[in-house]
Parts: structure tokens; C-alpha cells; sequence
């Protein structure tokens, strides 16, 4: 896999053609001397069950991994919290209130987006929501419906770190709620 920062060629300040190698997380411009450092995008991903203890789950409408498993959540805005964003994104995708949002533990992932793998950390969370009784799927969501624990199987989830994350979060015992 090619390294994100080899796609930057050009300095974002001046416009240098020189844009090149500083360091393994940067590049530097020998005309201006701007540095850019690539960090993980803040992203949020929520664990939210209804009252018949039933876990949350999308469908994923768009590539990466279209028509897999996923969890709601997405990219935290500028000038966002992370508790912001996970509110935000839960209720674009599903149409639910989050009213209550508990850090649970982040794992690190790599987001296809536009041809580029963007490095990202994933914040997860345990949410509770106002009502779950009118769940409708919207945004990035192709559907979105409730599953017992029973019948989750981690590997059905399409990205990486919610794979991984749900393989940890039902490794939890017991079930960590707000």
C-alpha cells in the first residue's frame, strides 16, 4: 500500500513542486520550509441497544466495503467533540436521539476514501438513545435494524477496526451500557 503522503507533490502554502520526504508522518518545502504532518482523522462509531438488549446495525449504502455490516458513526467535524460527532452521525444515520454517549476504548484503521487510505482513529462509545422505536436509515446507512448478540458475527462487519471493535466490545463481560 502506497504511503498517503506520496500523493502530495505540491506544497498546500506556496505551491513548490518540492513538496518532499521529511520525516516517515511528514513533508517539508524547501521553498517556504511548511511542514505537514499527517495524523488519523477522528472518527466515532457507536454500540447503541434497544430494550430487548438488541445491538444496533447498519448496512453500508457506500464503498469501502458497500453492502457489508457496520455500526453507525462517521468523521468527527472541525470544532466538533467526539460526543458531538457520535450524536450527529447516530441521528443522520438512523434517525435516533442519542441522550447519553460513554467512551468505551479507540482502535486505529485505514479508510479508502477517493482512492486514498486515509489513516483514521476510531473512537467507540456506548450510547443510549431516546426512543428506539423509530429507527429509519439515512446517510451512508442502505438499512439499518436491530440484532441480538447472539447473532453477531464480527467478521460480518466490512472495516477493519468495527470488526475488530465488535470482537472486543462482545469480549466485554459484561456489557458495558452509559
Amino acid at each position: 500500500m502506497r504511503h498517503p503522503l506520496d500523493i502530495f507533490t505540491h506544497c498546500p502554502k506556496c505551491g513548490h513542486d518540492g513538496f518532499s520526504v521529511n520525516d516517515e508522518k511528514s513533508r517539508r518545502c524547501p521553498q517556504c520550509g511548511f511542514v505537514y504532518y499527517l495524523n488519523p482523522s477522528g472518527a466515532t462509531v457507536a454500540f447503541i441497544f434497544n430494550s430487548r438488549g438488541e445491538l444496533l446495525v447498519e448496512r453500508r449504502k457506500n464503498t469501502p466495503a458497500q453492502g457489508t455490516l457496520d455500526l453507525p458513526g462517521g468523521f468527527a467535524d472541525i470544532g466538533e467533540t467526539a460526543e458531538e460527532g457520535v450524536v450527529r452521525e447516530v441521528l443522520e444515520e438512523t434517525g435516533l436521539h442519542v441522550t447519553s454517549a460513554r467512551y468505551l476504548f479507540s482502535l486505529p484503521n485505514q479508510y479508502l476514501y477517493s482512492g486514498m487510505h486515509i489513516p483514521t482513529l476510531d473512537l467507540f462509545f456506548c450510547c443510549k438513545v431516546a426512543n428506539d422505536n423509530h429507527l429509519r436509515a439515512g446517510d451512508d446507512a442502505a438499512d439499518c435494524f436491530w440484532l441480538p448478540l447472539t447473532m453477531i458475527d464480527p467478521q460480518l462487519f466490512g472495516l477493519h477496526s468495527i470488526s475488530q471493535g465488535v470482537k472486543r466490545f462482545i469480549e466485554m463481560q459484561p456489557i458495558p451500557m452509559p
